[in-house]
């Protein structure tokens, strides 16, 4: 993986992870304003969606550029900002403010800082708008030492660390979007990000802010949830759940031919989660993990507005409601691109992850366009009306995160899909003009 993986330590394991807290002093003064309101599927400060003009697609809610919101990674949390809302969000190991106003927000030269106070808690923070910038953020609570938090800086996209070779990517875009207009019975949008360096971290995209149903897909979200809590000491992964027999439900999967009452670990259900897109693990650990509440707390932590988890899977009649799970390109390789530097995960929990990625048994986009034996990391998504697969090319040297997603007929955007997957690769494994070889 990265060299940048290396500032992780195992501090961020078990318990250690928590912050140690002091209490501010009664001189400041700080406003403070309570979160939205009880948690619900949708999380605090979402706009309603407007009228969809493609079948199948949600148009994405009313969100600021994203030059305007960045969050901070630091070990065993992340620090949210929205410059132009004028929130912030902590959610660590040992708590979550919820999304939080700040209207005395301070924003210059590409800085946003600050302070609030949360049941008794205050927060001074000062948190770059540039993303691979370095941010801090000072804890401070009663009978407690502060603590200062550092880390560097997230935006979607992240800017390139070279932008002459990422330069070098920019001809790809051309190339996708003839697939994508090529696609006329399928609504498609692709992200691509360099993770290797060869085209210096950068990210392009066409169409990356389409936001089709997520179909399985939202189980990325799930499973990255539930590894954080294991990376804070909250669970651990040999934990054993009780599956009942009302917890079954078809679709993809294997849990649903054992039989049940039994107790499987959390371990079983997060790679049948993954490997299998087990529809009955992803009900199981949605219950497990207090329902969707959490998955959108870490969804909304990380500035995703384009994903949301809103109903269970197979659960038709909340579908007919028109309570729905959607997501976008971009935010898939917001979060792949966040658990590959370990900005969101512990390195072994990443490992984990993408190992079981690795192990995907569903197979018939992504890797069934590429040569055999290329190594993917892959979660693919499939409903009637929507046919996505997202992950990442582990070429030695060439990694890459990658994202295709389309609505409309699911077989014809089988096809759209391994067309953008096919195209990817091609230009990956082409040496290009200029490029230097590593």
């Amino acid at each position: 993986m990265r060299k940048s993986d290396k500032r992780r330590s195992s501090s961020l394991l078990g318990n250690s992870a928590r912050v140690h807290l002091k209490w501010l002093s009664a001189a400041v003064a700080l406003a403070v304003v309570a979160t939205t309101g009880p948690a619900t599927a949708d999380g605090p400060g979402r706009e309603p969606a407007a009228e969809s003009h493609e079948p199948g697609v949600e148009p994405t809610p009313e969100r600021p550029p994203t030059s305007e919101v960045s969050w901070l990674s630091f070990p065993g949390g992340v620090f949210a900002v929205d410059s132009l809302g004028r929130t912030v969000r902590y959610r660590a190991c040992d708590g979550d403010t919820g999304r939080v106003a700040d209207p005395t927000m301070r924003v210059a030269a590409g800085m946003a800082s600050g302070a609030v106070v949360v049941g008794g808690t205050a927060y001074r923070y000062r948190v770059p708008l540039i993303g691979r910038s370095e941010g801090t953020l000072e804890v401070i609570q009663r009978h407690r030492p502060p603590t200062t938090l550092t880390g560097v800086v997230v935006t979607s996209p992240q800017p390139p660390t070279d932008p002459v070779a990422g330069a070098r990517l920019f001809p790809l875009s051309g190339q996708l979007a003839r697939v994508v207009a090529d696609a006329s019975l399928n609504p498609a949008g692709v992200t691509v990000r360099d993770l290797s360096g060869r085209y210096g971290d950068q990210q392009i995209a066409v169409n990356g802010s389409l936001r089709p149903k997520a179909a399985s897909v939202i189980k990325l979200w799930i499973l990255v949830e539930l590894l954080r809590r294991v990376d804070c000491g909250q669970v651990f992964l040999d934990d054993g759940v009780l599956v009942t027999p009302e917890d079954v439900v078809g679709g993809t999967g294997q849990l649903q031919f054992e039989t049940f009452p039994q107790v499987v670990t959390l371990r079983r259900l997060a790679q049948y989660l993954i490997k299998y897109s087990d529809n009955v693990a992803a009900n199981v650990l949605i219950t497990y993990l207090g329902g969707f509440a959490p998955v959108n707390a870490l969804i909304d932590s990380m500035n995703q507005r384009s994903t949301i988890l809103a109903r269970r899977m197979l659960d038709s009649a909340a579908a007919q409601r028109g309570e729905e799970n959607y997501t976008s390109p971009d935010d898939v390789v917001s979060v792949l691109g966040a658990v590959w530097d370990g900005e969101i995960l512990t390195p072994a929990s990443r490992d984990l992850m993408i190992g079981f990625m690795r192990e995907q048994t569903l197979n018939t986009k992504i890797p069934a366009a590429l040569p055999p034996g290329v190594p993917v990391a892959h979660k693919t998504g499939d409903l009637p009306d929507a046919s996505h697969d997202v992950g990442y090319y582990l070429i030695p040297g060439t990694e890459t995160a990658v994202a295709f997603l389309t609505a409309g007929p699911m077989a014809t955007g089988d096809e759209t899909v391994r067309r953008m997957a096919r195209t990817v690769y091609d230009f990956l494994v082409t040496p290009a003009e200029g490029a230097v070889e590593e």
